[in-house]
């Protein structure tokens, strides 16, 4: 009988054991924390690359993102400006042309060349470079190399008889055509 209650305490003990031992948690080793913890430092960093990748392959913005928004600058009356003159504008970095048959231009100050500043030379009627002698017409057009083309050019508008230049959009070209100048 004593036999058979040992046997049965026994059991006993064995089944409570075994029941504490799926309910707890088993004791992880330092070395499965590590592996563990490696492996999952592995993944995150796999996937910040990919993210990286795939924001560098599809990061191109549509046209419409990439314009700037316009920073126009007054630069005066029409009135104020005489035909075939000429008038330096150091604020807006341009000279304003008003050309023989009325239009307005807008010239950067900057020589197409190596990107200098020109000088107008008044008695010459001419646009000149002092770095390399390159000479542009009142219109901008090369008159004179080293310079490859015509000079750049801001966007000029007519608002309530106002000259306005955008100074935020140089457009580059390669000769000067009416389309390029603004009239009243």
């Amino acid at each position: 009988m004593k036999s058979k209650r040992i046997k049965k305490k026994v059991e006993q003990e064995k089944i409570m054991v075994e029941e504490k031992a799926s309910t707890t948690n088993p004791v992880q080793s330092r070395r499965e924390f590590l592996d563990k913890l490696w492996k999952g430092l592995g993944i995150v960093a796999v996937v910040q690359f990919v993210a990286v990748f795939f924001g560098f392959l599809f990061s191109g913005k549509s046209e419409s993102e990439t314009q700037k928004p316009k920073q126009l600058f007054e630069a005066g009356d029409i009135n104020s400006f005489q035909k075939k003159s000429v008038t330096i504008f150091r604020g807006g970095r341009f000279y304003l042309v008003r050309l023989a048959d009325g239009g307005f231009l807008a010239l950067s100050l900057r020589c197409t060349h190596l990107g200098c500043s020109i000088n107008w030379e008044e008695d010459k009627q001419r646009f000149i470079c002092p770095c390399h002698a390159s000479a542009f017409e009142i219109n901008g057009n090369v008159q004179n190399p080293p310079a490859p083309s015509a000079l750049d050019y801001f966007p000029v508008a007519i608002q309530n008889g106002k000259v306005m230049v955008d100074v935020g959009t140089k457009l580059s070209r390669d000769r000067f055509s009416k389309e390029q100048a603004a009239y009243a």
